[in-house]
C-alpha cells in the first residue's frame, strides 16, 4: 500500500497540519511534511477527524437484502465518514448464535468499506424469553461485546438482569431499547399536543423514562454496564445524568434525527417520519442537544434503519418505522451542534469516534490523529453546503427525512486502515 499525503488539513479543527499515511498507520503528523512518491490530497480548510464508528446501524443482511446488504450499508457509511459500524442483531434470522455473527463479520472482511462489528442479540430471536448464545458469541471470531434486542426492549426484569450479569464475564454491555410495551401498544407517534390534534395514539415518554430509570439501577446493582439506545426524551436525560452522578456504568446514545427534527412533522402524514422511537417536542430536542454537548449523552448513533420503497410508500398507520441515516448524520450534527456553538470539532471526535469506540471495546477505531497510530481518518469540507438527494445514496434504501433539505458538511475522503475508500467524495 501506497503513501498518502493529506496537506494542509485542520486536524480535530485546530492548526494546518499534514499528515503522512505509510501502510495503515500515520507515519508522521506535523508542517512542510515531504511528498516523496506519496500520492497528495489536497485539505485546505478541511477537518481530519479519527474515523467515525457507529453504534448503532441496521444492515439488515442476513433476510433483508431488499432494503441492505452488508455490501451497501457499508458503502453508505464510507460515504458518511465512518470506519466501523455495529451491525444491530434484528436480521432473519436473528443474529443470537455464533454462527450468524460471525457470517455478518466475515461479509463486512469481504467488502472492505469500513470494519462490521455485529451486536449478538440477547434473547433467542428477540422474543425475550430465553437469553441468547452470549458467551459463545463473544468467543466467536466476531469478538461480541454489544448485545442488544434492538427494536424490541428486554421488558423482562430478570432476563435483563441476568443479561447484565453474563456479560460482566467478558466486558460486554446490554445495549436497551428502552421502550415499556404495555405502554406503546398501538402507539403511531409521541404522545401530546400533535397527537391529539391529530387522533393518533400516543407514544409517552414515560415508556422509555421507566425502562431506563429500572435498567441503570439494575446495572448498578450487579456492576456491570448498560447502553441506552437511541434516547429520545428531556426526561430520559436526566435519569441518565443521575445515573452517571451515582458513578453507575451507563452510557448513552441520540440520533442526528432527534437533535433535529420535532413530532411537529407528523402533521404531514409523510411515512417518512415514522421513526421508532418517535419524534419528540422542540424543548427534548433542545435538551438532547444540551446533554449532547455537556457529555450526559456520550454519542451520537446513527440508527440507520432502510427500508424498502413500499414499506414507506403507504399510509401513515400501515408504514415501518425507522430512517437511513448514514451518509446524512455528520452534515446533521455539524447542523445543530457544530454551527450552534454547542460543539467544537474536537468534540465531534469525541462524540463520533472516540467514546463509540470506546463502548464497543473496539480497537483501532476512536484513535488521536497522530504518528503511529491506525490510519483510520474522515476528511470533511465545513464550509460545503449540499441539498440532500436520496438518489444519490449508496444505501440501497431512500428513506431519508432531510430530502431536499441544505445540510451543511461533506465527507471528501475516508480512509480505512490507510486505503482510501472515499475521495473528492465518491466511493473509490
Amino acid at each position: 500500500m501506497g503513501k498518502i499525503l493529506i496537506r494542509g488539513a485542520k486536524p480535530l479543527g485546530g492548526e494546518p497540519q499534514d499528515v503522512l499515511i505509510d501502510g495503515e498507520t500515520i507515519a508522521a503528523v506535523g508542517s512542510g511534511l515531504e511528498a516523496g512518491d506519496a500520492t497528495v490530497v489536497e485539505a485546505e480548510g478541511q477537518i481530519l477527524l479519527p474515523g467515525l464508528v457507529d453504534l448503532h446501524t441496521h444492515l439488515r443482511e442476513p433476510g433483508r437484502e431488499d432494503s441492505e446488504t452488508v455490501l451497501t450499508g457499508t458503502r453508505a457509511a464510507a460515504v458518511g465518514g465512518y470506519t466501523a459500524v455495529h451491525a444491530m442483531a434484528n436480521t432473519f434470522p436473528v443474529a443470537d448464535t455464533a454462527g450468524v455473527v460471525e457470517q455478518v463479520w466475515r461479509l463486512g472482511k469481504e467488502h472492505g468499506y469500513c470494519d462490521v462489528q455485529p451486536v449478538g442479540a440477547v434473547t433467542v430471536g428477540l422474543e425475550g424469553k430465553k437469553l441468547a448464545e452470549l458467551g459463545a458469541m463473544a468467543d466467536s471470531a466476531a469478538a461480541v461485546r454489544v448485545f442488544s434486542d434492538d427494536g424490541k426492549c428486554v421488558d423482562d426484569a430478570v432476563i435483563m438482569r441476568r443479561a447484565l450479569e453474563y456479560v460482566k464475564a467478558f466486558g460486554g454491555v446490554v445495549a436497551q431499547h428502552a421502550q415499556e410495551p404495555r405502554l406503546t401498544e398501538g402507539a403511531q407517534m409521541n404522545e401530546g399536543a400533535v397527537s391529539g390534534e391529530l387522533g393518533l395514539t400516543g407514544w409517552p415518554s414515560v415508556a422509555e423514562e421507566s425502562v431506563i430509570a429500572r435498567d441503570v439501577m439494575l446495572a448498578a446493582h450487579v456492576g456491570s454496564r448498560v447502553h441506552i439506545c437511541h434516547l429520545s426524551t428531556a426526561g430520559s436525560v436526566e435519569i441518565v445524568r443521575w445515573a452517571k452522578s451515582k458513578g453507575w456504568d451507563v452510557t448513552a446514545e441520540v440520533t442526528p434525527h432527534h437533535l433535529l427534527l420535532t413530532d411537529e412533522l407528523v402533521r404531514t402524514y409523510n411515512p417518512v417520519y415514522k421513526v421508532n422511537p418517535p419524534l419528540r417536542t422542540e424543548a427534548d430536542v433542545m435538551a438532547l442537544r444540551e446533554a449532547l454537548a455537556d457529555g450526559t449523552i456520550d454519542c451520537v448513533a446513527t440508527d440507520h434503519a432502510p427500508h424498502p420503497r413500499e414499506d414507506k410508500d403507504c399510509e401513515w398507520a400501515a408504514a415501518a418505522m425507522g430512517m437511513v441515516g448514514l451518509e446524512t448524520a455528520l452534515s446533521v450534527v455539524q447542523h445543530t451542534m457544530v454551527d450552534t456553538g454547542l460543539l467544537d470539532w474536537a468534540g465531534v471526535a469525541d462524540r463520533m469516534s472516540l467514546r463509540p469506540a470506546v463502548i464497543g471495546r473496539l480497537a483501532g477505531h476512536g484513535r488521536p490523529v497522530s504518528a503511529g497510530e491506525p490510519a483510520n481518518l474522515t476528511l470533511v469540507d465545513p464550509a460545503y453546503r449540499g441539498v440532500v438527494n436520496p438518489a444519490a445514496f449508496a444505501s440501497r434504501s431512500r428513506n431519508t427525512p432531510y430530502e431536499g433539505r441544505e445540510l451543511p458538511g461533506r465527507v471528501n475522503a475516508t480512509f480505512l486502515r490507510g486505503k482510501a475508500t472515499v475521495l473528492d467524495g465518491k466511493l473509490t
